[in-house]
């Protein structure tokens, strides 16, 4: 599969991520530990995005490249989650869903473009 997405419109789709894991225990219904690691998320990808060497970062500490190594890891842990951590219904549809299009979006985007 050829890569279509730029490290910029990669840079938005981290933003977007980034939102997503924030809005997901109210517009999800999830709480105890499916709504902590929510939260837990959405600041660790906030921090991956605000230093990886791409545009729409604010430090260019990690290489774009190592950022997609953690997405190809981060996307199938978050497909097992819901069995590692028990989640049932949204929160398992949830996970399942965000794991998911982690893993597409990483098949699309071209790790080793320059910014």
């Amino acid at each position: 599969m050829k890569p279509i997405i730029n490290p910029l419109i990669h840079g938005y789709l981290d933003y977007f991520t980034v939102v997503v894991f924030l809005l997901a225990p109210s517009l999800f219904g999830l709480d105890g530990a499916a709504g902590i690691l929510a939260y837990a998320l959405a600041i660790i990808h906030l921090i991956m995005t605000l230093v990886t060497d791409f545009p729409l970062s604010i430090a260019k500490l990690v290489p774009f490249r190592i950022h997609g190594w953690v997405e190809r890891i981060v996307g199938p842990v978050l497909l097992l989650t819901p069995f590692l951590f028990r989640f049932e219904g949204a929160a398992r549809f949830f996970y399942f869903l965000i794991g998911a299009t982690i893993i597409v979006v990483g098949l699309l985007t071209d790790y080793e473009a320059t910014s």
